[in-house]
């Protein structure tokens, strides 16, 4: 990287933060630190900083409302500090919109590697995008239309509002629409690092979507689960 990528922490612990602020500062980071959420969202959305590590037990705001309230305006990745023993933190922060989530407690190395994978997908996302080609800003499927420039999903016209982590997936199959792409493949394209064979996250937003997209989620004929292969965007759709 070029150029130090400025990090905004949220998090409450003094110890943790003191932890990940030495330890990125080492890392070449510019690292700045909020301790409650009730004000995180307001330096998020003035700051713009490159990347925010969010906490999710904060005093005076939780990290998942902080999530959803910045989502719409803030378009830097979000990564999550989930608590070790509970998945569904790690669900619902991908459901308000973060972009990926570390557990508790925090190794620095797996952060670093998180960070490192983000803000690399970020700069692809803003210049060469390895998902299709860079002219191609629309894809058009019938009455489905998704416009990458402006991140927006029309359906019969009709606006249909996604999270980050759903309009990427759904571009990504879209705009490799009649293959068949398998977990591993897409967790590595939207996330930048291997499957680990565990992580569910990309079926809960492949149903999510079928939710949003199909008239039948149950019988869905845009996207289609291959068994045993992964998942297909139909040509056809």
């Amino acid at each position: 990287m070029t150029q130090r990528k400025q990090i905004l922490l949220v998090e409450d612990d003094d110890r943790l933060g003191n932890l990940i602020s030495s330890y990125l500062t080492e890392q070449g980071f510019d690292l700045s630190v909020e301790r409650r959420g009730d004000t995180a969202a307001t330096r998020i959305l003035q700051e713009r900083p490159d990347l925010v590590i969010l906490d999710l037990l904060l005093p005076g705001m939780d990290g998942l409302t902080i999530c959803q309230q910045v989502r719409t305006d803030y378009q830097g990745p979000i990564l999550m500090l989930t608590a070790l023993e509970d998945d569904m933190d790690q669900v619902a922060g991908l459901e308000m919109g973060a972009d990926d989530y570390v557990k508790k407690p925090v190794l620095p190395r797996v952060l670093l590697a998180r960070i490192r994978a983000l803000l690399r997908r970020r700069e692809k996302a803003n210049g060469e995008n390895d998902v299709a080609p860079e002219t191609i800003d629309e894809l058009v499927f019938g009455r489905l239309s998704i416009n990458r420039a402006a991140q927006s999903v029309q359906l019969n016209r009709q606006p249909v509002i996604l999270t980050t982590n759903e309009f990427n997936l759904l571009w990504l199959l879209a705009s490799h629409a009649g293959q068949i792409l398998d977990r591993a493949t897409i967790y590595r394209k939207l996330r930048g690092i291997d499957y680990d064979g565990l992580d569910r996250s990309v079926d809960l937003t492949i149903s999510h979507l079928r939710k949003k997209l199909e008239e039948d989620a149950d019988h869905p004929k845009r996207i289609k689960t291959i068994w045993g292969q992964g998942y297909l965007f139909a040509l056809n759709a």
